[in-house]
């Protein structure tokens, strides 16, 4: 992995589906080597923003660039191999294990003429570990909790070992201890070089773990930066519309956000 080199850059983005425009002149630049943390309301366009980032989501105009190369003209494979993307909602194939979804991930890494290797096997028992579901292993996926069931597309991502990784509500379905555990593990991986991109919408979370957030509302990017310069009582009222304090959170320094009564 080459870690801290990945750039992903995003120029006069115009995103939307059928009629409707999502956005517009969408700018915008992911620091290498960093946790960023994407926050906005709900249909504002964090999730089509991530989905043109990973190249699923077909662009109106403009253009993403991946380490200052066009994403649209790299080969799949080698984007794979570059970037991993989890969305949303997933459906997996039936009767598929955690083990069996989770080597999936290694696709990238092999052409049909290769065999299985044990670099192929560390990969996939060191994602199932960092996901927390190597007790888990054997059971079909089809049969899990929905926050088992995300632990373990998460694995399959984290099997892929790309430099970069786009993932779309990462929390979702988990509980709040296996939240904080997900966050503190995407945490790692930036420390350990690799850059992370992610959705959340607990903004308190995202300023404990991201050292970079993204402010969205309407399609656009109304501010970018470190937590502690972008999370301010006035941006909150302007992308939430919600009236709050910012303090300091009492165990980290960093922002953390008390909404008023309503």
């Amino acid at each position: 992995m080459s870690g801290a080199g990945s750039g992903l850059v995003a120029h006069g983005l115009e995103l939307g589906y059928g009629d409707r425009v999502v956005s517009r002149g969408l700018d915008l630049a992911l620091p290498p080597g960093r946790f960023t943390a994407v926050l906005g309301p709900n249909a504002c366009g964090k999730s089509t923003l991530l989905r043109a980032l990973a190249r699923l989501q077909p662009l109106r105009a403009g253009r993403v660039e991946l380490d200052g190369a066009d994403l649209a003209q790299q080969r799949p494979r080698q984007v794979a191999r570059r970037l991993g993307f989890l969305p949303q909602r997933m459906v997996p194939p039936e009767g598929i294990t955690v083990t069996q979804l989770v080597r999936r991930g290694r696709f990238p890494h092999r052409s049909w003429r290769s065999v299985w290797t044990e670099q192929d096997d560390a990969a996939v028992r060191r994602a199932l570990a960092d996901a927390g579901v190597e007790d888990l292993a054997t059971r079909r996926v089809e049969e899990l909790s929905g926050g088992q069931a995300q632990r373990a597309w998460m694995a399959m991502v984290l099997a892929q070992e790309t430099d970069l990784l786009l993932l779309d509500e990462p929390t979702t379905y988990l509980d709040i201890a296996h939240q904080y555990e997900l966050l503190a593990l995407l945490a790692r991986l930036r420390d350990g070089g690799r850059t992370v991109v992610a959705v959340l919408h607990e903004v308190n979370q995202a300023c404990r773990f991201a050292d970079h957030v993204v402010a969205m509302a309407d399609g656009r990017v109304v501010a970018q930066g470190p937590p502690g310069e972008v999370v301010t009582a006035p941006l909150v009222r302007e992308v939430f519309g919600l009236a709050a304090d910012v303090v300091p959170d009492p165990l980290t320094g960093t922002p953390m956000l008390v909404p008023h009564p309503v």
